[in-house]
């Protein structure tokens, strides 16, 4: 199954993994055989020097920049930034910081400051400005100037992948510009936890911020098709900070712009919908889009299958805050996509009907189905323990862990939840092949404890692994499976 990431979350346990080669090619002719080494040794030097010439200019560009870039942290969420003044001015993005809550900073030497959000963006910039208090000497990274990027070009980015992984460097190009949205491609890996972190070019400048990304599993890893905000968008934005006319709280953001959904009603008859090149587009990988909403209702199951015979249909289900519940490709066999999920709370949802392949136009039938909503069902697994010193730690982070099983069945839908006081909970199920089926930091904005709904793909033994976010958590918790 194939998914698709709107933004950038910002947690996980995944390891990853980034390596870069530089490889000479050498070729010999088949009628002339020579034990002479000068031709030789004169392409492998050339190709050293290149790899040598490559190497430099990576490590000069870190060296260069990296003691710029920041970790953003709040009580809600975590990102990346770069300082762009050194009276300590950090640049983000809008969603690492829009959940409110205390701003900390942590500098590339380790040391952790207090900021204060001064600024944010209007009509959908997802950029936002943090002051450091107390600070007027601090390393900054310069913008490029404007118009400067080309397709091809070198690009860098700098950020805390995962949440745990600061002052990670990463390598690519420029492989697209989206001038209609002031958008950046890159292949360089970015990854959640890079949102508000930046991409710069071989002189060690701003191109970008970084923003989101488009991805397939639920882990949420880099495929190599990034996002950055072009910074061509940012001395604007940072003359209305620096003049006190850009708002200094939040503005309502959508990945889908203005649009406003059309409300359908559950158990009512089938919607029909064509998806033209009129329709709304997706800014990550160019497909039409139409959107509904629908009122749910907390422990109702619903069924959504959207159908078709001209395209390769493809569903997203958002929660009442925007965040995302499931997505399918393929779920109803053939190319038609199923949702089946339990909903975890009363409120207005989101549906995405939209098609798996870019700018893919036909006619669609939408249908939702759902269920009474029912009393908590009766729990598969429920399990209270703690994570203690001396247990069992996860090799990337060092974080606590404890594990635990139970046996499904293909198709079934479940609700996990892991609930504490004395840490920050995270969740993972991994199925019956071991591959991970989803994953959960913050259940939703306003809570730490974590929560996932699932539809299991195959019938067999579940693993779920109870975590802390980080290394230092410690303490008591709830496990439940229904």
């Amino acid at each position: 199954m194939n998914f698709k990431l709107l933004t950038l979350a910002v947690s996980g346990i995944l390891t990853v993994g980034v390596a870069t080669s530089a490889t000479a090619v050498i070729t010999t002719s088949p009628v002339r055989q020579s034990t002479d080494l000068t031709e030789f040794n004169s392409v492998h030097s050339q190709g050293a020097i290149a790899q040598n010439v490559e190497e430099q200019t990576n490590i000069r560009v870190y060296e260069k920049a990296s003691p710029a870039v920041v970790t953003v942290d709040t009580d809600k969420s975590n990102g990346s930034g770069t300082i762009i003044s050194p009276d300590g001015m950090v640049l983000t993005n809008a969603h690492v910081v829009s959940a409110g809550g205390t701003v900390n900073i942590i500098l590339s030497d380790g040391r952790k400051l207090v900021a204060d959000v001064i600024g944010f963006g209007e009509e959908g910039l997802d950029l936002a400005v943090v002051k450091i208090r107390g600070q007027n000497n601090l390393p900054t990274i310069p913008l490029a100037r404007p118009g400067s990027v080309k397709v091809g070009q070198q690009a860098f980015a700098i950020g805390n992948p995962f949440g745990q992984f600061q002052g990670t460097f990463t390598v690519g190009i420029v492989s697209r510009i989206d001038q209609q949205r002031g958008l950046i491609q890159t292949d360089a890996a970015i990854n959640p936890g890079n949102s508000g972190g930046p991409l710069l070019n071989s002189s060690g400048e701003l191109i970008g911020v970084n923003t989101s990304i488009f991805t397939r599993g639920r882990g949420g890893g880099s495929i190599g098709i990034g996002f950055a905000i072009s910074a061509d968008k940012i001395p604007a934005f940072l003359t209305a900070v620096r003049e006190g006319r850009a708002p200094r709280v939040a503005q309502a953001r959508s990945p889908f712009g203005n649009k406003s959904p059309q409300k359908v009603p559950l158990n009512g008859p089938a919607v029909s919908g064509i998806l033209t090149d009129k329709s709304s587009v997706l800014p990550t990988d160019n497909s039409f889009f139409d959107l509904y909403s629908f009122e749910g209702k907390a422990g109702q199951q619903i069924t959504i299958e959207m159908k078709s015979q001209e395209i390769d249909p493809y569903l997203i289900l958002l929660g009442p805050n925007q965040r995302e519940i499931a997505q399918d490709d393929d779920g109803a066999g053939s190319k038609d996509a199923r949702i089946t999920v339990r909903l975890p709370a009363d409120g207005i949802y989101t549906l995405v009907a939209n098609s798996y392949q870019a700018r893919q136009s036909g006619a669609y039938t939408l249908e939702l189905k759902a269920s009474a909503p029912t009393a908590p069902s009766r729990a598969i697994l429920q399990e209270e323990g703690a994570l203690a010193a001396g247990g069992p730690v996860l090799p990337s982070d060092n974080s606590l862990y404890r594990e635990y099983t139970f046996e499904g069945r293909s198709g079934q839908a479940v609700t996990i939840s892991l609930e504490s006081t004395d840490f920050d909970p995270y969740v993972a199920i991994f199925g019956p092949n071991g591959r991970l089926v989803a994953e959960n930091d913050d259940g939703s904005d306003s809570t730490k404890n974590a929560f996932l709904t699932v539809t299991l793909p195959a019938t067999g033994r579940y693993r779920v692994i109870v975590n802390a976010y980080d290394a230092s958590g410690r303490g008591r918790y709830t496990l439940t499976v229904r």
